[in-house]
């Protein structure tokens, strides 16, 4: 699995679709992901807004995500959103610090990593 993660609006997808030749009919938005969707080969994009449907639905985004990786989806696309200012509302602090616990868990089992800054990638694992 390759892991790609950056803040908002970075080009992270259109990076993922060149350098790895991602179809349309290969993404999977994070806000149409299910637990139980075949997501063997595709690219999950926007996995933060994912995280948040689970987390709204009662559900541990992690141990879903330990699921979801053992499907083999090809990419999995993340927005960074732990930086700036702390949120006020108890929920989205909570929904920030479980991207945080995810992310740290797809890097540690992805096969490679880059973070995209401006559609530039910078590798950082594999």
């Amino acid at each position: 699995m390759k892991f790609i993660v950056g803040g908002a609006f970075q080009g992270k997808l259109d990076y993922a679709a060149k350098e790895y030749k991602v179809n349309k009919c290969d993404i999977i938005k994070g806000e149409e992901l299910t637990e139980n969707m075949n997501v063997e080969g595709k690219c999950l994009t926007e996995y933060h807004l994912f995280i948040k449907k689970m987390l709204l639905e009662n559900k541990d985004p992690l141990s879903i995500t330990e699921q979801i990786i053992e499907k083999n989806p090809n990419i999995i696309i993340m927005n960074e959103i732990g930086s700036g200012i702390i949120p006020m509302e108890k929920q989205d602090r909570i929904w920030r610090e479980q991207v945080g616990r995810v992310g740290c868990y797809l890097a540690e089992n992805a096969q490679t990593m880059e973070r995209v800054i401006c559609g530039i990638a910078v590798k950082l694992k594999g």
